[in-house]
């Protein structure tokens, strides 16, 4: 059984399209951004890392609220799109494209926000097991770990984003301050520090 699925399926979805999920386009997922970007509880992070960043789309949306991103794909054609997506944005120097997938020693950060969007359902449950188990204890002081997945079952992949938000919550260090779900997305945002809520990292009275 593989680990995940492979690179060749990823190569077919851009052969056949230039935006194969149409992120680019489809207000759903423009919403679905939108509410990961609230979720986090900081204003600006020092550098982030998104693996499985496709067409860029989110990627653009994390250069305006962090200071450096470091993405990366599994495919030439996606981080070729991401690039001039945010090189039209004028945000291409805060951000570093690699080939490689999540599965793979992470970069080198330390990173204290890790995006996990519409990726960890490729893995089998026991490759993610082991990837966060690996990569969670590098991450920065209190870094903010969001994931974001669709909730419906898709026959080629190896789990559903429920089961794959479920084995990140139960990553040791990771500490769940909330989220959002509806029918068809679960957003969940962690850190390694803390539970404690926005309002009392932020000293809101009463809070």
């Amino acid at each position: 059984m593989s680990a995940r699925l492979p690179d060749s399926y990823f190569d077919r979805m851009y052969a056949d399209a230039g935006d194969p999920w149409e992120l680019g386009t489809r207000w759903y997922e423009q919403r679905k951004y939108a509410i990961t970007m609230a979720v986090l509880p900081y204003r600006r992070y020092r550098h982030a890392f998104e693996p499985g960043c496709s067409v860029g789309v989110l990627t653009a949306l994390l250069a305006q609220r962090c200071d450096r991103v470091t993405s990366t794909d599994v495919s030439g054609a996606a981080l070729d799109a991401t690039h001039r997506r945010l090189a039209a944005a004028e945000v291409a120097e805060r951000v570093r494209l690699i080939r490689g997938s999540v599965d793979e020693p992470w970069p080198a950060g330390p990173f204290d926000l890790v995006v996990l969007s519409e990726l960890c359902y490729y893995l089998q449950p026991e490759t993610l097991r082991q990837v966060l188990d690996r990569e969670v204890p590098r991450l920065a002081p209190s870094a903010t770990v969001v994931a974001a997945h669709w909730r419906h079952p898709v026959d080629d992949y190896p789990m559903t984003g429920d089961a794959a938000n479920d084995v990140i919550g139960q990553t040791s260090g990771l500490h769940r301050l909330g989220g959002y779900r509806d029918d068809d997305v679960v957003i969940d945002v962690f850190d390694t520090a803390s539970a404690r809520s926005v309002a009392a990292r932020t000293s809101v009275p009463g809070s």
